[in-house]
């Protein structure tokens, strides 16, 4: 018999309780998780560049919704200027999401880091 074992004394079965416990609460987080994923993918934002000459709207899920164009800003002697508007604006709304979607998971998760996440 080990230190501490009585004869006929069983070992506790808190561990196995205590597993299943843990198991509960990551079904239900991983439920809330793919909740608020679905949530997230129904947001919208706006970023623009050269003072609103150029609108992108990104979607929850990363997706390029909708670019708006001034037409003072279409020179076709300047192309490279246009591009590079629409450049930052979608890059600034795909940061813009992406912080987004980082904050709500943040919340549910309490700031741990979970490898796969958003």
């Amino acid at each position: 018999m080990g230190k501490g074992m009585r004869a006929g004394k069983k070992p506790s079965s808190g561990g196995n309780a205590n597993m299943q416990k843990q198991m509960k609460q990551m079904q239900q987080m991983q439920k809330k998780m793919e909740e608020m994923q679905a949530e997230l993918e129904e947001k919208e934002v706006e970023a623009t560049a050269g003072g609103g000459a150029v609108s992108v709207t990104v979607n929850g899920k990363k997706e390029i919704a909708k670019i708006k164009i001034k037409p003072e800003v279409v020179d076709p002697d300047d192309v490279e200027m246009l591009e590079d508007l629409i450049l930052v604006a979608v890059n600034e709304g795909l940061r813009q999401i992406e912080e987004m979607s980082q904050n709500e998971m943040g919340k549910l998760t309490g700031g741990l880091s979970i490898p796969g996440l958003m």
